[in-house]
């Protein structure tokens, strides 16, 4: 499930993924991502997981396919989790993109925050 947190606004997108992300996740996601694309030139993304266990495959594609297409459209990208492999991703992501990508643990989800929202990149 992902849920569209209420820091939401401007050129910040801010999500929490619980479980495993599905198609119907993407469906709610993805106009999200395009409109504030349309609005801003670049776009911070605040990913927050919770007993994140990844993505049913056809999720997984719809995420490859927004991630290929814009890859440089992003900013800053706040990586939360609890869990090794969530950080292992978090440096995967980097030569990807020209985003600068930081992970916070769980417990530091306050500073993820602070840190996407200020203007340093």
């Amino acid at each position: 499930m992902l849920q569209i947190l209420a820091e939401t606004q401007d050129n910040l997108i801010a999500t929490k993924a619980i479980g495993k992300l599905t198609e119907m996740d993407y469906g709610k996601l993805l106009p999200l991502l395009y409109n504030k694309l349309k609005r801003y030139k670049n776009i911070r993304w605040y990913f927050e997981m919770e007993d994140f266990k990844g993505w049913k495959l056809k999720a997984f594609w719809e995420d490859a396919k927004f991630d290929m297409q814009h890859a440089n459209d992003f900013e800053k990208i706040a990586m939360v989790g609890e869990k090794d492999w969530q950080q292992w991703m978090t440096e995967i992501m980097k030569p990807f993109t020209k985003a600068e990508i930081k992970f916070f643990e769980s417990a530091d989800s306050s500073k993820a925050l602070q840190w996407i929202k200020s203007t340093n990149v």
